[in-house]
C-alpha cells in the first residue's frame, strides 16, 4: 500500500522566512561596523582649539598639515622636518594641483611651530590656508 503525501503524521509545509537568524546576523554586522568605524577613520590625533567655525568636507585629495602636541609636523600621514616643509608642500601641491591647504595645530603645541607651518603654506603661490578648529559647544 502506498501512502499519500497528506497523511496524519506529517506537518504542513510553511513557506516563511526565519527572521530570527536574519536579525541575529544584522545585529552582529552592526556591532562589527560600530567597533571598526573609528579605526578606519585614520589620520593623526590632534586636539585642535575651539572657535566659531564652518564644516569642512573631507576629501581624499585635501592637503593636510598637522602640528602635534609634541611639535612634530606631518604632511598627510608622513612626518616632515620643519626645514623641509616648504619644499615638501611645493611638491605635493604641484602633484595634486591643490588650491587649499588645511592646517591642524594642536592646542598644546608650541605657537612657533604652528606659525612656521603657516609661513610655509603662505610661501606657496596660488594656495590658500585654512585653519581647522573645533566648534564651540554651548
Amino acid at each position: 500500500m502506498k501512502r499519500r503525501g497528506g497523511g496524519r503524521g506529517r506537518l504542513p509545509v510553511r513557506s516563511e522566512i526565519n527572521v530570527t537568524s536574519l536579525v541575529d546576523v544584522a545585529f552582529t554586522l552592526l556591532v562589527i561596523f560600530i567597533i571598526t568605524a573609528p579605526v578606519l577613520q585614520g589620520g593623526i590625533e590632534v586636539n585642535v582649539p575651539e572657535g566659531h567655525v564652518e564644516v569642512v568636507e573631507a576629501s581624499d585629495d585635501m592637503i593636510r598639515v598637522v602640528v602635534r602636541e609634541d611639535n612634530t609636523i606631518f604632511v598627510g600621514e608622513a612626518q616632515v622636518a620643519e626645514a623641509d616643509l616648504p619644499e615638501v608642500l611645493a611638491q605635493i601641491i604641484q602633484e595634486n594641483g591643490a588650491d587649499m591647504v588645511y592646517l591642524w595645530g594642536d592646542s598644546l603645541a608650541v605657537y612657533g611651530r604652528v606659525a612656521a607651518a603657516m609661513s610655509a603654506v603662505v610661501q606657496q603661490e596660488g594656495v590658500g590656508l585654512s585653519m581647522i578648529l573645533r566648534e564651540i559647544r554651548r
